[in-house]
């Protein structure tokens, strides 16, 4: 999607995305290993009830969503950060996870007037409703062009 279509208030849904067991064993014996996102037979007698997803591993799938169907083919070259990023519930083998983005907002930068910045809140829910991921945002695009 380009600039111009992220106007404030627009909200876009997508998924599900399905994530396996094998998935979450893999991410997590990579860039989290800790037991209870790796060892499936111990984190059945831990706090979670279960073996879950890692949160990053949350946050990553959430960022793939949004590039594939949002920021690919647009302007973005980049983000300064996160104004915050929340994980409300677990994630686990199996759920089916749909991410709603709402746009909060998108403006032109008053110093630079070809830089374009967009403010949005992404939230990712289990197949029951419930919320696993909230975050806000920004990322920057290049309007040079524009």
């Amino acid at each position: 999607m380009k600039f111009h279509e992220l106007a404030p208030g627009r909200v876009l849904t997508f998924g599900p995305v399905r994530l396996s067991e094998d998935e979450i064993l893999a991410f997590a014996r990579e860039y989290d290993p800790q037991w209870f996102h790796t060892d499936p037979a111990r984190a059945k007698s831990g706090r979670w009830d279960g073996l879950i997803a890692s949160g990053w591993h949350t946050a990553a799938i959430a960022m793939r969503v949004v590039v594939d169907h949002v920021l690919a083919g647009s302007e973005t070259f980049g983000s300064p950060g996160l104004e915050y990023l929340k994980w409300l519930a677990p994630v686990r083998p199996n759920d089916a996870l749909t991410l709603r983005v709402e746009v909060l907002d998108a403006r032109r930068s008053e110093r630079k007037p070809t830089l374009g910045v967009v403010r949005w809140q992404w939230t990712l829910a289990n197949q029951d409703g419930v919320d696993v991921l909230d975050l806000v945002a920004t990322n920057l695009f290049d309007l040079s062009s524009s």
